[in-house]
């Protein structure tokens, strides 16, 4: 009989330390598509600003040690001092590699960059960890008992873990990209560092040090360390934001772009993607503001609606509706273990049931008449008036101007009205831009409460996409890139 393979373990039989990186792994993204990140894995990064980061990570390290050698005293077992001491060799390990870079470039390390504020604020959040300087928790000279002790070290473990983490996963990505054709790449010596088997086996004892010195702890004392464990992670992000750069930085699409060959086609989300607020909402608050009060009589001319108050309790109603079952939608097809392999068509049905859903969401919406009696001056003065995300309009603007570039620029959004998405970007010049979205209906520039049903679902949106792709046709390589944060 065949043997019956190992169950994976479920979140909650997971140690913390993995728990923690599940749970915070968004801001890898963050590290990872940094400009110096960037520059760094392509190669192309100005050696003055990597020799200006291994400044700076000099003194990071100096006080990774120190803390190591903190959390080594507070540790209660000879088990745990031995696993301690061992991950602060592979700290001196490292410092010897930085040593390397400064004798190849004649300087002095000390000597070669100003500590800058990101590494005083990482290095000094360390020490004071590992010092037991935490909210509500004793220095280590007033620690009364061996107990109290191992509670520093584990903090400390807690505020170390996701930097040994990030670093291992960023040195795995990194080695990912490398072309064993090319030779040359040279920061080779940094990502062979920490993608090695040794560095990976130092984070893992990290992570498995971190779990046996928190298996004692109380529910209180766990969310410390899940508190010390993000605080670092976002202060590690801030580390490789804060080294300067003096050159354009722009994540490579692929190698060897010809924008005289090929065509470049930048899909984008609306909603909260380039919007801060979701469009429905505006869209709703427009009627309210717009609607005559209950004691008003409406124009002859005017197409009946309700009052204001009448809609914003109708909108509530449908705004509490959505939500509840939104998410008894995804729950139904959320599965209930861990899922080892990527499975296409589970995902793709699981879509369908989204569309399903959202489709009898807008029919809801359309069959209330709260979008009836809304004039398309209002919406088109609230689209020019509409708050972006910090760099969406530069970032689009550079695009459509790049004539180098050779890009086509397409919105694909669930958006009610299209006529608010094309107001809020032509207010910034930006009329070239292609939306694909629903539409009102109108009559006499007022909408009639019904919508164009164009793309309403996750499936409406991969058809748009597909369909845009084909009327390019094959005449050139084309080069799709979707932005965006929803399901899609």
């Amino acid at each position: 009989m065949a043997a019956i393979p190992p169950k994976s373990p479920s979140p909650e039989e997971e140690g913390l330390a993995r728990r923690l990186w599940i749970k915070f792994k968004r801001e890898s993204v963050f590290a990872m598509y940094s400009p110096f990140t960037v520059c760094l894995a392509s190669g192309n990064l100005k050696l003055e600003t990597f020799r200006h980061y291994i400044a700076q990570d000099f003194h990071f390290l100096k006080a990774f040690s120190q803390a190591y050698e903190l959390a080594e005293e507070c540790a209660d077992d000879d088990d745990a001092k031995l696993s301690i001491s061992e991950l602060r060799k592979g700290v001196l390990e490292e410092l010897k590699m930085h040593d390397s870079f400064v004798k190849e470039w004649g300087t002095d390390l000390a000597k070669m960059a100003t500590v800058n504020s990101a590494t005083v604020k990482y290095t000094e959040f360390l020490l004071a960890t590992a010092s037991g300087k935490v909210e509500g928790v004793k220095g280590p000279g007033k620690l009364a008992t061996p107990f109290e002790k191992t509670k520093v070290a584990a903090y400390t473990l807690g505020a170390m873990s996701p930097c040994m983490r990030l670093y291992a996963f960023l040195g795995k990505e990194f080695h990912a990209l490398l072309n064993a054709n090319e030779g040359n790449h040279p920061y080779t010596k940094w990502i062979d560092n920490y993608s090695s088997e040794s560095f990976q086996a130092s984070a893992l004892q990290n992570e498995d040090l971190l779990d046996k010195l928190s298996v004692s702890l109380t529910g209180e004392e766990l969310d410390i360390i899940e508190k010390l464990y993000h605080q670092a992670m976002k202060l590690e992000v801030e580390f490789f934001c804060a080294q300067p750069l003096a050159q354009p930085t722009v994540v490579p699409l692929i190698k060897g772009h010809n924008p005289a060959g090929d065509r470049l086609i930048i899909f984008s989300d609306f909603d909260l993607t380039c919007t801060i607020v979701d469009s429905s909402a505006i869209l709703a608050e427009i009627a309210i503001v717009t609607a005559p009060k209950s004691d008003q009589n409406q124009p002859e001319n005017q197409l009946g609606r309700m009052s204001s108050g009448e809609l914003r309790n109708t909108w509530g109603l449908l705004s509490k509706q959505y939500t509840e079952e939104y998410e008894q939608c995804i729950e139904s097809f959320m599965p209930s273990e861990k899922v080892e392999n990527f499975n296409y068509e589970t995902l793709h049905k699981a879509l369908e049931q989204l569309s399903h859903f959202e489709k009898r969401a807008n029919s809801r919406v359309i069959e209330s008449g709260v979008l009836k009696g809304i004039n398309l001056e209002d919406i088109k003065k609230a689209g020019e008036r509409l708050s972006l995300q910090d760099g969406c309009t530069t970032f689009f603007q550079k695009v459509v101007k790049n004539e180098n570039l050779n890009a086509n620029v397409h919105v694909l959004s669930y958006c009610w009205c299209g006529d608010l998405i094309r107001a809020s970007f032509s207010s910034a010049g930006l009329n070239a831009l292609n939306v694909h979205a629903n539409e009102f209906t109108f009559k006499e520039s007022i909408s009639t409460g019904e919508i164009i049903e164009k793309v309403e679902s996750p499936i409406d949106k991969v058809q748009a996409f597909n369909n845009t792709l084909e009327k390019y046709g094959t005449d050139r390589k084309n080069l799709s890139v979707y932005i965006g944060d929803s399901v899609d």
